[in-house]
Formats: C-alpha cells, structure tokens, sequence
C-alpha cells in the first residue's frame, strides 16, 4: 500500500466530499439493516395469527406497518446509495483527473534525455490505463470498503446479541475466506503488474506501427507486422488468462463458503427452534437476511483487493515517472529579459544516452543581431549547438554567455519564450493550419497570420486548400508535403518576433527558388534578431554576417563568405560542388 500514499495529497484535498459520503454510506447501511428486524416480526405476526394468539384485523395492521417499514426503508437506503455514488464515486473523478494532469505537466517538465530512454507508448499507457486502474481505487474500493465496513461493525454485534450461537456458526466460514483471500491477492499482485507492463510494451508497438505505416507500406512488411502483433497477442491472452483463473476463484469461493453460513443458520437455528431456544422461526428468517446481506460485502472483499492490487501495481508504475528528476533545472525564479548575444567558452557536449562527444571544446561568439551560419558534414555537431542555445540539454564542459550571463542562470522559460526555432524535422499538430501557426502567439490576429505565412512563401499554397486556413492536419501535418510543413513552421516562428531565431535545416525540403525568397524575407524578418541558421547549403549561409565549418564536433574554419571561398579548403570545395550541381 505504501506506493498509493501518494494519493493521500489528494484525499486530504477532497476530504470535506468524502466525509459526506462516509456519513452517507453509513445512513445508508443502517436503514437497509432495519429491514431483516421486521421481516422478522412479520414472520412472528403470521405464527401468533396461526396460534390464534392474535386476531385478523390485528395481524393486517401490523404486517401493513411492517411492510410499509420495510418498503420505506428500502426506498430510503436506496435514494442514500444513490447520494453515496454521487460523492464518492465523483471524488474518484476529480481524483482522476487530478492525477493526469500531474502526470502530464511531468511529461512536460523532464528533459530530452528521459524522452530518448522512454517509449511513447509506454508513457500513454501510464497516463490512460494506469491511472484508470488507480481510479477503481480511489472510488468504487473505498465506496465499497465503506460499506463493507459498516455492515461489519453494525451487524456482527446485533447478530450476537440476537442470537449468540447462530452467529457464532453463521460467520464461522469467514476467517477461512479471509486467510484465501490473502493468499490469492498475492498472486493477483503479481500478475497484475504483469498485464500493465504488457500494455505498455503493446501500447507502444501499436503507437509506432501507426506512426510508421507509410514505411510499412512502402517496404510491404504488413504480414511480418501482422506475425508480430499475432506473438504479442498470445503473450497478452496468455498474461491476462493467467490474472484471469486467480480471479475466477474468487466468487465461486465466497458462494460456497456463504451457502455453508446459510447452512449452519438453517440447522443450528432450527435446532434451537426444535429445543425452544429460540421463541419464533422469524429468527432464523431475519439470519438467512443477514447472511445474504453479508454476501456481497464478504464476495466484494476479494474484489475489493484485487483492485486495490492493481492499482498498487498501477501507481507503482505511475511513481516511478514522477520521482525522475529532469536534468535541466531552473534554478532562477525572476525573469530574466533576453537581448540575443551568445557567447561559447570551451564548450564540450557528450550525450548521455550514446555517449557521442558532438562538440569538442568548441569556441565563438555572436553579437546581439548578428546572423550565424552553421555548416558541416552530417553528425558534425551543428544541431547540438541549436540545442544548447535552447538549453534542451547543458553542457558536459565549459560555459554558454547569454547576455554576458550564463546560460544555467537565466531563467529558462525567459529564455525559451525569447527563442523562435524551427527544427529540421518540422513537427505540426492535428489541428488546422491557422492555429499551428499561432502556436507561438495565440492571440495573433488573422493578418498577422497571413504576413508571416506570406513571408514564408507558403500563403498561396494554403488558399489552395478547400479550407484554406482552417483546414485540419493530420498527425505530425501529415496533410502537407515536407517542404509545405518546413514553410509553416518558419511561418510559426516568425509569428513569434523573438529575440533569438534557430532555423535547422529548415528549407532542406523546398525548391532553389522558393529557398531564395524565403531566405530574403527572413533577412528583412530576422533584422536587429540574433540568428543562427544550420543548413547543408551554402545557398542558405552565403549571406551569414560569419560562417563557421564544423567538422566531427571543431570549428573547421570560420569567417564570412567571400574570406572563406579566398582561404579555399573545405567550404570552397563544398560551394563550387554545390554550384556545379545547380548548373547541370
């Protein structure tokens, strides 16, 4: 039980709801235990009317005050189980949705770095079929827990007192369950966690195979992905089979451990009747009531810890993303305004997860407003540096200067918020063209819309569309083509106006021509902005106020265009192929 203490948090916060429905469920249980009591008396009306003890006019008034009692009561514990649902069971919502917004703004608080280590199927699972197991918890298992608890505490010492031996005999079965239920809710914890972790592993399978049917497609691997999923298929039958036959002993157990209560009540009661311990067969009635009544509280107990297994099993899971610290911390509270002058001291960059050393003591400085291209070979450390301006990991060595500060003591949201990037791998969301473009800037106007989307020579191609800007993309804009996707994210980020503009890569996928006019715009755009451009083509860096060659994470070579094709050596070579290329 120790990993659910983690919902205690939100307990205390819901606790004025869940009194009421505590006080609820109690009324609830004591009217239903009003009713054996009459049924009881009825039975007695019937035998004293039968010994002439009693006349009829009599035994009609009574027995109709007596079911009017009974049907009264039974009305009234319902119209409270009703009220009980209604608190607890909503507490176990709010409680729900608590808890996957805590998981969420987690997600969005850790680092790269947890993300390169961790499926996206795996983390669905966590934040959909975890924390639903968690909620069964948090609601129907205390809810029931309550009521299971009433009856207990409120019908065992009245059975006792009305019938000391039949209750000794009537409960005698439920130690027994207690100790099975026990050893069956072990193996039920185990098995539980089993099932969640092959969700996870499927959840992840399906959310890759969905994201990659195009390759799937193009490469005809249907049948082997169709082998594969048959594999995880049989493993998951196999699991939940296994989950399934522990839990299948349970209500057959509980059934025949009540019917041998029912038993006893009946013998041992009729015995006592036969003996004249007892003065009325209305006793043995108002038993085999309080018995039945007990069944589904006794049979719920092990439903009761099978949920709370899961949800351990669940939370378990939950906790242990939620205890990952990110590697980026803010550690500055204020604000911190942003002008764009970059400085890098020494820089050395490794990452954690391959252990590739990026950059290697790398040096340069970028004053505010300047235009710097990055070019170099694939895997030459120009999309790290990107990264490290953007503080998405920090440095293995040495020291980035934002403003003569270091990066690490700059509040991080200013500084992101002060940063239009676009990413070589233009990522769009499932929502139309105007609000992806708006991303940046929500409460941009339409004009302004159209400006940036003008300026990124994409504006024709969205009136194109039969719903222009307000038509729906697919998943990751799957809708455009790529250079369509690259257009609208530079769109995206010029809608922004910040301080810092970081285009990687960003125009790999359009023409020659429309690269030239969107290269001009973006130097009117980009004006008094500090920006750092990465591209493959010298096309793109031509017009840098400096250009640096990167090569196996160094600075190769450095200086503006016409001082590098003068030094000659490896811009000048890559230039004059470039220029070739373009000729032929």
């Amino acid at each position: 039980m120790k990993e659910l203490k983690h919902l205690n948090k939100y307990f205390r916060k819901y606790w004025s709801k869940l009194l009421v429905g505590i006080v609820i469920t109690i009324i609830a249980r004591i009217f239903q235990l009003v009713m054996p009591s009459y049924v009881k008396k009825s039975i007695e009306v019937v035998e004293n009317f039968v010994a002439n003890t009693i006349d009829e006019s009599v035994a009609r008034s009574l027995l109709t005050e007596y079911i009017l009692i009974i049907v009264g009561a039974a009305l009234l514990s319902g119209f409270f189980t009703f009220l009980m649902r209604q608190t607890i069971i909503n507490v176990s919502r709010y409680i729900e949705y608590d808890l996957k917004n805590e998981v969420f703004d987690h997600y969005q608080f850790l680092s790269l770095n947890f993300y390169k280590k961790n499926r996206t199927g795996d983390l669905m699972n966590r934040i959909s079929e975890d924390v639903s197991q968690v909620r069964l918890y948090a609601g129907p298992a205390i809810m029931y827990g309550i009521q299971t608890l009433t009856l207990f505490i409120c019908l065992i010492p009245l059975m006792f007192i009305k019938a000391p031996t039949i209750a000794f005999y009537s409960l005698l079965p439920l130690p027994i369950l207690s100790v099975l239920i026990y050893q069956i809710s072990r193996i039920i914890h185990k098995r539980s966690t089993r099932v969640q972790e092959y969700l996870s592993t499927l959840s992840t399978f399906a959310q890759e195979s969905f994201s990659g049917v195009s390759v799937i497609k193009a490469y005809s691997l249907e049948p082997q992905l169709n082998e594969e999923v048959k594999v995880l298929a049989i493993e998951g039958k196999d699991k939940s089979m296994d989950l399934a036959k522990v839990n299948a002993w349970f209500f057959p157990l509980m059934i025949l451990l009540i019917g041998i209560s029912n038993i006893f009540v009946i013998y041992v009661g009729g015995k006592q009747y036969i003996d004249g311990e007892i003065a009325s067969v209305g006793t043995i009635a108002e038993f085999i009531l309080y018995v039945n009544m007990l069944t589904w509280p006794v049979a719920i107990v092990g439903w009761l810890t099978s949920i709370v297994q899961r949800a351990e099993a669940s939370q378990k899971r939950i906790n242990e993303f939620l205890k990952e610290a990110p590697s980026i911390q803010n550690t500055v509270v204020r604000p911190t305004p942003i002008k764009g002058e970059i400085e890098f001291k020494n820089v050395t960059f490794t990452y954690e997860d391959t252990l590739i050393t990026a950059l290697k003591d790398i040096s340069f400085t970028i004053k505010e407003g300047e235009t710097i291209a990055f070019i170099g070979k694939t895997g030459s450390g120009k999309s790290t540096i990107l990264d490290l301006v953007a503080r998405l990991y920090d440095v293995s060595s040495g020291t980035i200067l934002i403003d003569g500060t270091p990066i690490n003591e700059l509040n991080i949201n200013s500084l992101r918020s002060s940063i239009g990037a676009v990413p070589q791998d233009a990522f769009l969301f499932s929502d139309t063209i105007k609000n992806n473009i708006k991303f940046g800037k929500e409460d941009a106007t339409d004009e302004e819309i159209f400006t940036v989307a003008k300026m990124a020579v994409v504006h024709d191609n969205i009136l194109g569309f039969a719903n222009q800007y307000n038509t729906i993309l697919g998943e990751r804009g799957i809708t455009l083509s790529g250079g369509q996707k690259q257009r609208v994210s530079i769109a995206r980020a010029l809608l922004k106006d910040p301080e810092i503009y970081l285009f990687d890569d960003c125009l790999s996928a359009v023409d020659t021509e429309t690269e030239e006019a969107i290269l001009n715009n973006l130097k009117k755009a980009s004006r008094n902005r500090t920006t750092l451009i990465v591209s493959h083509r010298v096309s793109s860096a031509k017009n840098a106020d400096k250009i640096i060659v990167l090569q196996d994470g160094a600075i190769l070579q450095e200086g503006t265009h016409d001082s590098l094709l003068a030094k000659g050596g490896y811009y000048k070579d890559l230039y004059q192929h470039q220029l070739s290329e373009k000729e032929n």
